[in-house]
């Protein structure tokens, strides 16, 4: 009904005595325990303050009444209570350290306020609670650190309407704010986040196929899993495919407000649904009540925002894409590639770089609603507009940008490429791989540490090589040891720093980074690492390479270093691996007649475990499999380990 709060403000207060004047922003919250938010507020008229509390029935705004004593208990409290004072001024931030990247939490100084203990740290919700990970699980603390939840979930979605959806080993479920899990079974699926009071959910019928239906926010199975497919609730209605193929329009309780005859119908948006007439149709555009209103003439359909709808037709396997208005008139041609709303009546306008290879990533400008081109086609990314601005990336840097496609000057100008977003008091910078954080004036706050000590004598540091937009690599280079130089481009040649032209369009993109998993005495093990997407592959190549160095000597260690001279290594350990893929069933996944034994020069890497000896995707067993690795304990090679050579020794 309202497409704004500045909208749904004008229409309450043309609902209240004439005088009167509202005095709160609005506040939405649960009040009644129906797991759907209400809007309450004061309005002040003759000199007395008043409560008004709305409630949603259907998408549709009726003042609340009679409002009982718990009601307005409850929304007295939540006005005394600002929401300011839940939120956290605290940002994660990560430090590279021996052992992995480490993440804490900072304050607006850049001070660490909780000190770098996590695998990984998210933002702190509204609701002053943050996920983290430790252990390889995922947790909830709150601003002091303490745990709301304990990390033992495999994952934790981020809170939304005061609920999260959690994964473990039984399946998936939602948790309150207090950690507590509100869903009395865990299903095979639940959508990521709560609207409008209600997130969809799925189990496995008998013939092994999912059937959704929605849960509230007491996590109450309030419209039954019965429905083939299900969408978000938008404006108190979403859209379910039946059994039977027949889509329906529903409201919050499930009830059916028009069932449509269609082989398609989605996308709601606006009181507008795109649908086709048949399975392989083109996509048009119905009313709620099944009335077309634009004849299907796409082959793609999103949903109406703000009057306008992204739409392509396509000629072969080309598609094209354009805007258009409620009435099915093109205000953006549909000449682009590409075409993203960005919302505040913006638009990500696309286009190829190289019309010969049209799936490389696109080129964008800015667009408005009423099919204006601001800008030339200079950005690599644009992201969504908040208040008035918006991040965007060209082949150099990365900074805002105004509706009107300016550079917001007194904002940060970033070198590479990636996003600028505000967060509370700051702006956080994640661009080119790493993490900063400025003030609301520019001035750097905090950037990610690129020294690492290891001892008073030895230290790294981290290198950065960009010399075209799609080729980027961090690289380590060891400072205080002898033959530094040598190990040093040995460590530059390993992450990939070669000559790459700057100002050509590359055929893939390749981006590189390190990290220190094990340092014990001498020894310290790099690992380097890398993803190389070449244009118009369904996927990627992960690189995984590892340097053994000695801080004493300078010496990069290889396999055969570590055994005995003359020792049949190769044999033994192959015959390893070919007697655990035989017989351990956590190497099931690999057929025995791929393997073929292993190489002298076989990747491997030294850890507090033993010897790991890997093999790259594709070697062994299936692209999805990612690196093979088995763990081949130092006992198991005792008789054939040299234990006075240098390299045994390094580490013991």
């Amino acid at each position: 009904m309202f497409e704004s709060n500045l909208q749904l403000v004008k229409w309450i207060q043309s609902c209240l005595p004439t005088g009167s004047e509202l005095q709160n922003v609005l506040r939405y919250d649960d009040l009644d325990g129906d797991g759907i938010n209400e809007v309450f507020g004061m309005y002040r008229y003759h000199q007395q303050l008043y409560l008004y509390v709305l409630k949603n029935y259907a998408g549709q705004y009726w003042f609340y009444y009679p409002l009982s004593n718990e009601i307005v208990t409850k929304a007295i409290r939540a006005l005394s209570n600002p929401q300011e004072e839940r939120a956290v001024y605290l940002f994660p931030a990560p430090i590279k350290e021996v052992g992995g990247t480490k993440w804490g939490f900072i304050n607006a100084k850049g001070k660490f306020v909780l000190p770098p203990a996590y695998e990984e740290a998210q933002d702190f919700h509204d609701n002053g609670l943050a996920i983290m990970r430790l252990l390889d699980k995922a947790g909830v603390i709150d601003s002091k650190g303490y745990f709301i939840v304990k990390p033992k979930y495999d994952t934790i979605q981020p809170f939304s309407e005061g609920r999260a959806i959690v994964n473990d080993r039984q399946g998936t479920k939602v948790i309150d704010e207090s950690g507590k899990e509100i869903t009395e079974r865990a299903y095979s699926v639940i959508m990521p986040e709560y609207k409008e009071g209600r997130v969809a959910a799925a189990i496995e019928d008998e013939h092994g196929q999912y059937v959704y239906g929605y849960l509230n926010k007491r996590g109450k199975e309030v419209i039954p899993l019965i429905y083939v497919s299900t969408s978000e609730f938008k404006d108190g209605k979403a859209i379910v495919k039946t059994k039977k193929g027949t889509f329906q329009l529903i409201d919050l309780t499930g009830k059916v407000l028009k069932s449509f005859p269609y082989a398609f119908v989605g996308n709601y948006g606006q009181g507008l649904l795109s649908f086709k007439k048949t399975e392989d149709g083109k996509f048009g555009f119905i009313d709620e009540e099944g009335r077309i209103v634009i004849e299907p003439r796409f082959t793609d359909a999103e949903p109406f925002i703000e009057g306008r709808a992204i739409v392509a037709l396509s000629e072969g396997n080309e598609a094209r894409y354009g805007l258009i208005d409620q009435k099915g008139h093109f205000v953006i041609k549909p000449n682009y590639n590409n075409l993203i709303n960005l919302g505040e009546n913006r638009f990500a306008v696309g286009k190829e770089r190289q019309q010969e290879q049209p799936c490389i990533k696109s080129i964008y400008a800015l667009g408005d609603s009423d099919g204006h081109i601001l800008t030339g086609f200079i950005f690599n990314v644009i992201t969504t507009f908040e208040e008035g601005v918006a991040s965007v990336s060209d082949d150099q840097h990365t900074f805002f940008i105004d509706k009107s496609g300016r550079r917001v000057k007194h904002l940060p100008l970033v070198n590479g490429s990636g996003t600028l977003q505000v967060e509370k008091t700051l702006i956080k910078s994640e661009v080119d791989m790493r993490l900063q954080y400025f003030s609301l004036n520019g001035d750097l706050i905090w950037k990610q540490n690129t020294m690492i000590p290891l001892t008073k004598q030895y230290f790294i540091l981290e290198q950065k090589y960009r010399p075209n937009k799609d080729y980027l690599v961090y690289y380590p280079q060891l400072r205080g040891i002898p033959n530094e130089t040598a190990v040093n481009g040995a460590l530059a040649k390993l992450a990939g720093v070669k000559p790459v032209p700057s100002h050509t369009q590359l055929e893939s993109n390749y981006d590189g980074d390190f990290e220190f998993p094990f340092y014990q005495k001498d020894l310290l093990v790099i690992e380097i690492t890398g993803y190389d997407y070449v244009s118009c592959a369904a996927h990627g190549m992960p690189i995984s390479k590892y340097a053994h160095i000695n801080l004493n000597t300078g010496t990069i260690y290889q396999l055969k270093d570590l055994f005995k001279k003359g020792s049949p290594f190769v044999k033994i350990i192959g015959d390893y691996i070919g007697n655990k893929i035989k017989n351990d069933d956590q190497y099931s996944y690999i057929t025995p007649d791929d393997y073929h034994g292993i190489k002298e020069d076989q990747p491997f890497y030294i850890n507090g475990a033993g010897l790991n000896i890997y093999f790259k995707p594709y070697e062994i067993a299936a692209f999805a499999a990612g690196f093979p690795t088995f763990t081949i304990p130092f006992e198991e090679l005792s008789g054939i380990i040299n234990q006075n050579g240098s390299f045994w020794r390094s580490f013991h």
